[in-house]
């Protein structure tokens, strides 16, 4: 399929079918994120990919369990993904010397997404959670203190069809030269 029709076809879904996701093609999924471009090449992620059905159910509850009461969807996943936030390796001239410096999470939004379509070119859905007890999925993957867990993944072949996408216009979203109110 075209890139178009992959990044149109790439949905979040909050159900998923009753089928096993295989290894094989879980693991097609993380070496796409590996491709994903990163500041300096620093690759700051580390991707945790619970498919053992006790740990599927302790995360999955981690997960419903946050202070906005929502993905609870993610208890009844096939697969979850953990992104974790590992340090990043920048240049040491490039270190310290920009204040607010942001390109790891930028990184690791590029990594989630490749992740995300290359799921989606192999008939899996997806659903990127920012929502969830950290401290508690940290514990239960045994994520160092000093690392931070970026965004859950929930993973499966979808319980529905693709939905069509609502977006803004397209002459809503970009100008050309200048900032277009």
């Amino acid at each position: 399929m075209s890139f178009m029709e992959l990044a149109n076809n790439r949905q979040s879904d909050r159900a998923f079918a009753a089928q096993e996701v295989s290894r094989k093609d879980l693991l097609k999924c993380v070496q796409a994120a590996q491709l994903a471009p990163s500041a300096c090449n620093s690759q700051p992620w580390k991707f945790i990919v619970i498919d053992n059905a006790e740990v599927l159910k302790q995360a999955g509850e981690a997960i419903s369990n946050n202070p906005l009461g929502i993905n609870k969807f993610a208890e009844t996943a096939p697969v979850l993904v953990a992104v974790v936030e590992e340090p990043a390796t920048l240049m040491p001239k490039i270190q310290g010397k920009v204040p607010s410096n942001r390109w790891a999470q930028f990184d690791l939004g590029s990594a989630t997404e490749h992740f995300c379509l290359q799921a989606a070119e192999l008939g899996l859905s997806t659903c990127i959670m920012g929502a969830f007890n950290e401290e508690a999925l940290k514990d239960l993957l045994g994520v160092p203190e000093d690392r931070r867990i970026f965004v859950m993944l929930a993973v499966g072949y979808p319980s529905g069809t693709i939905r069509t996408k609502v977006r803004k216009e397209l002459n809503a979203i970009h100008c050309f030269n200048k900032y277009d109110a």
